[in-house]
């Protein structure tokens, strides 16, 4: 997948330069694949970005400025986007990529994971570490819960009547 980047390089904004800058540079620093399209000096970039960000997120004058971000022909957002995602540590998920193993995004995905599953992402094949807790990492079967519940139950009602 290519990330491509809408850009204007002669832009007399320097609120759109320092944007443009901000984006390239943290894709840059994140090792992330992408290619500039300069809509300045390519009437064809210009139109095509222009086409294909949704109507819905337009500005009111109808024009999209740089810079503009999209994931092949799919439209991940504009500067404002990017910096929440940026914030948020969900860059890649904002820009539709998966992210790299051991990165924070990645870490917070499989803590995510914990939280709605109650149980960690990873197999146990080798008792390996969970990568979030660090705690071996134990493959139950689904039984041995509701045998657990049973035993404490009949327990309860045994010793406690």
């Amino acid at each position: 997948m290519v990330i491509k980047v809408f850009l204007a390089s002669s832009s007399g904004s320097t609120a759109i330069k320092k944007k443009q800058q901000d984006v390239v540079g943290f894709l840059e620093a994140l090792k992330v694949d992408y290619t500039e399209l300069d809509i300045a000096c390519n009437e064809d970039n210009r139109m095509w970005m222009r086409q294909n960000v949704p109507e819905e997120k337009k500005p009111a004058n109808g024009i999209p400025l740089p810079p503009q971000i999209f994931n092949e022909d799919s439209y991940c957002g504009d500067y404002d986007t990017f910096f929440d995602a940026k914030e948020d540590n969900s860059v890649f998920a904002f820009l539709g990529l998966p992210p790299p193993p051991g990165s924070k995004e990645a870490l917070q995905a499989d803590k995510k994971l914990i939280l709605q599953n109650g149980t960690h992402s990873e197999e146990n094949a080798d008792n390996s570490l969970c990568s979030v807790c660090s705690s071996n990492i134990l493959v139950v079967h689904p039984l041995i819960p509701a045998a657990f519940n049973f035993l404490f139950l009949l327990k309860k009602n045994f010793f406690h009547s």
